[in-house]
């Protein structure tokens, strides 16, 4: 019977060693988490700014994403219908032409070669890739226009 009692006093004492255990480990994870809000942005994070280019009344968003990964962001104004001429008339992109339309191989001064170096540009509508060529897409209210080299 003297046994069955120290077995369970020495059962409580484990119990409660470990529970202040958990405590203590639970305390010191919660004093190293920073609570404060920063108004200061995080240099880490990679911020766009975004360029205002042209002249217009139809105005739009261009992205260009190159090999690297970088995003550049212009905010395009414009009279012209396509946006290919709208890009064009900034220098923004330029190609040759060909029976299937304007063969973008340089946008914003990056030139890519598909037959020399595996990349090429790709044009996008709204994030999904384009049904048209970049100088058979009318602009359009609302919608962005971007090309990534792929």
């Amino acid at each position: 019977m003297q046994m069955t009692f120290l077995k369970s006093k020495l059962s409580l004492i484990v119990c409660m060693v470990l529970i202040a255990a958990m405590a203590l480990v639970t305390t010191g994870c919660n004093s190293n988490k920073d609570t404060s809000i920063s108004s200061a942005p995080d240099s880490s994070m990679s911020q766009t700014e975004t360029t205002v280019l042209g002249q217009g009344a139809s105005k739009f968003t261009f992205t260009v994403t190159d090999a690297e990964g970088k995003e550049t962001t212009y905010q395009i104004s414009t009279d012209k219908k396509t946006v290919g001429d709208a890009l064009l008339e900034l220098n923004l992109i330029a190609g040759d032409d060909s029976e299937y339309g304007l063969y973008v191989k340089t946008v914003n001064g990056i030139t890519l070669d598909y037959n020399k170096d595996g990349k090429y540009w790709a044009f996008y509508v709204n994030g999904g890739y384009a049904p048209k060529g970049v100088d058979s897409t009318d602009i359009e209210l609302g919608n962005t226009y971007s090309f990534k080299a792929e």
